[in-house]
């Protein structure tokens, strides 16, 4: 499949959206797997694996890609609000706060959005996800949503809020904005499972017990690729 990112501002070639691999935190690429480097059990038959050992998360975290910031953006008070200056591109915009006063985000100061420069064309049937990036740390968090970008392809926008609303400084050009994560459209139906399933998943919990390492990984996990 191909997902197309079109620049209809003309930002320098180093803010280009890139595969969210490309962004794993600092946090997790620093952290041992293991609890005190030790890959061995831990007495009772599990093991000391960390939260790096899991492929679930892992996979959140290179899931799709990632919108970054393509100018510096400075962040003071004045006057007890948000100010924002930056030197080019004219990258922030402002929703109203009256547009979602009972949001749960609602902090009393206008929604600052990100002025995105790069619209965005999937296949036939696949609709794109923005998400704030997984399992990072950030001065701001984006607004989740949905957009079907099989027809929509024009940039969409990124509304966000401080997550604290007092503070000051610098948000860098290259700061991930958005995760992109490009699905297919299905409907779906819920039911509740039965007997059978049970037993299923008391086969699956059976075969993850056979060994102490990367069960998940070796029996279930299947390769995702964004390029």
């Amino acid at each position: 499949m191909n997902i197309i990112f079109t620049d209809v501002l003309g930002v320098p070639e180093e803010y280009k959206p890139k595969s969210s691999n490309k962004f794993i935190p600092e946090w997790y690429k620093n952290m041992s797997s293991y609890i005190n480097d030790s890959k061995k059990p831990n007495g009772s038959g599990g093991t000391l694996g960390t939260i790096k050992r899991c492929m679930p998360v892992f996979d959140a975290i290179t899931n799709g890609y990632i919108i970054t910031t393509y100018v510096d953006v400075y962040v003071s008070n004045n006057d007890n609000l948000p100010y924002y200056e930056w030197p080019s591109f004219n990258p922030i915009s402002w929703h109203p706060v009256e547009q979602a006063p009972t949001h749960p985000t609602y902090n009393e100061v206008p929604y600052p959005k990100w002025i995105n420069p790069w619209g965005i064309k999937t296949p036939k049937g696949y609709s794109t996800l923005f998400v704030p990036p997984f399992h990072r740390e950030s001065i701001f968090t984006i607004l989740p949503g949905i957009v079907d970008t099989d027809e929509y392809t024009s940039p969409v926008n990124f509304p966000f809020v401080l997550n604290d609303i007092k503070f000051e400084g610098l948000i860098p050009a290259g700061t991930p904005i958005a995760q992109v994560i490009p699905f297919k459209r299905e409907s779906w139906e819920m039911s509740l499972g039965n007997k059978q399933d049970i037993e299923n998943q008391n086969k699956i919990n059976v075969l993850l017990r056979t060994k102490l390492f990367d069960s998940y990984k070796t029996f279930f996990r299947s390769t995702k690729e964004y390029k």
